[in-house]
């Protein structure tokens, strides 16, 4: 594991870098004055990290609007002094509620293969679950909160297990090797994380069903909430009763919530599980890295309708300009490293392949790089359900894809068949997930309170 510095954030106690605290010197008074109301014995030269700053601009966005700081914070960026690119985190770029973490809530990933990156194991263990459903039975281990998570070939540095590693972070990282600044949005969240691809490297249809059949089996144990699948099976010659499909519905029908990507090309042209009636499937937009919502344009994800005539997608989420780890104990993480040592002697003044190498690998720091594609925007939104359900426990799946198109923004000039109701915004999908909960209390003239088990959770209305 990489070592990190040992200087601390006095506002977290978190470890950072020295460079990490100097970051408040750029801040609004606004962000400074909710700093400094938090922690009366701060003073603006102490510092704080990365991550306890992201937080005081998010609290700060809540509470002025988004004009207030959107220019102010697009013209400094980096926060970061070490990365190579000005990437926005995904909490900031997502208006996320500087409150909900998906704390409490378990999300399952459905991807190729995985690694246990310490952005989900580090200060507390948070994979539940790992299991292989290429073949029958599945095999599993389970975790706790305490151990290390070790699973067959955890250590190989394959390829698949970039994929798996990339949108379980996305979801539910940390952002540890970060100093918590490329965290996701639901990192407090627990996650399960079930593998299909196979020795031939195909993950199929029926190593998908199993997958789910799995988690539908195993749902009461982990108090599962959410699926999300960033994998693509095999053509159907009719969609009606598909094995995915139906596996799908029959986890929506349990009370938890399925997401799935609708793939990359650009084309009228779905495979399952993005063809499930049940599932909430996601296509792509590219936000250009801003705040300003008239920017954003489609991304050339997949689209077309489900054996219900239901239009797909649903949602449409960012799926470029994401950042996600490196597979440590790679080449490509390893020459990462090298780069960003020579970089910060002063190396790339006196060679200017450098600066080209750094951009050509998308990298951002010696652990991050950019990442683009629908495996990454189905993750977004399953970790802001993982938000939603820390908000509001008692929102079913019904209720949670009403809220979530009623927070969507349109984009502007994109046809319906390909954006559904449009971008994801995160934050006002949490704001109206709260609103649901009190609303429900005053209903029902008793006070809102968390249920303690997932059973609970099935009564609630959304």
């Amino acid at each position: 594991m990489t070592k990190l510095p040992n200087t601390v954030c006095p506002l977290c106690w978190n470890p950072t870098s020295e460079a990490g605290l100097k970051q408040v010197d750029w801040l609004d008074p606004r962000v400074l004055s909710r700093i400094a109301d938090r922690h009366p014995s701060w003073r603006r030269e102490d510092g704080a990290c990365p991550a306890c700053v992201q937080e005081a601009l998010l609290e700060t966005l809540h509470a002025y609007g988004d004009a207030a700081l959107h220019a102010g914070i697009q013209a400094v960026w980096p926060l970061d002094a070490e990365a190579a690119f000005g990437a926005l985190p995904t909490p900031l770029r997502m208006h996320a509620d500087p409150h909900y973490h998906g704390r409490g809530v378990t999300l399952a990933l459905v991807d190729s293969a995985f690694y246990p990156h310490p952005d989900l194991t580090e200060a507390g263990n948070r994979i539940r679950a790992w299991a292989d459903a290429t073949r029958e039975p599945v095999s599993a281990l389970t975790f706790g909160r305490q151990q290390k998570p070790r699973w067959p070939g955890w250590n190989v540095g394959h390829p698949a297990q970039w994929h798996g590693l990339m949108t379980s972070a996305v979801a539910a990282g940390n952002g540890f090797l970060s100093h918590g600044l490329y965290c996701g949005l639901a990192s407090k969240a627990d996650v399960v994380l079930v593998q299909t691809r196979d020795e031939d490297g195909r993950i199929t249809n029926a190593t998908i069903a199993r997958a789910l059949e799995w988690l539908a089996a195993r749902a009461e144990e982990f108090e599962l909430h959410i699926v999300s699948l960033s994998v693509a099976g095999d053509p159907v010659e009719s969609l009606a009763g598909n094995a995915v499909d139906e596996a799908v519905r029959r986890l929506v029908e349990s009370n938890i919530t399925v997401v799935a990507a609708a793939g990359n090309n650009g084309e009228r042209h779905l495979l399952p599980p993005a063809t499930a009636p049940g599932a909430l499937t996601i296509g792509g937009i590219d936000d250009k890295n801003l705040f300003d919502h008239s920017e954003v344009e489609l991304w050339h994800s997949n689209y077309g309708e489900s054996v219900a005539g239901t239009l797909k997608p649903e949602l449409v989420a960012p799926s470029i300009w994401l950042v996600a780890p490196l597979l440590p104990g790679t080449e490509q993480a390893a020459e990462a490293l090298d780069l960003f040592a020579r970089r910060s002697r002063g190396d790339a003044a006196g060679n200017p392949e450098i600066a080209p190498q750094i951009a050509n690998e998308k990298l951002v720091t010696p652990y991050y790089k950019l990442v683009e594609g629908t495996s990454f925007a189905a993750p977004l939104v399953a970790s802001t359900i993982a938000c939603m359900l820390e908000a509001n426990p008692g929102l079913t799946p019904a209720g949670i894809r009403r809220l979530l198109l009623a927070a969507a923004h349109p984009v502007a000039g994109a046809p319906v068949e390909r954006q559904g109701a449009g971008a994801l915004d995160s934050g006002r999908a949490v704001a109206l997930a709260l609103r649901a909960r009190s609303e429900r209390a005053h209903d029902s003239s008793e006070p809102a309170r968390r249920p303690s088990t997932r059973k609970s959770r099935r009564n609630g209305r959304g």
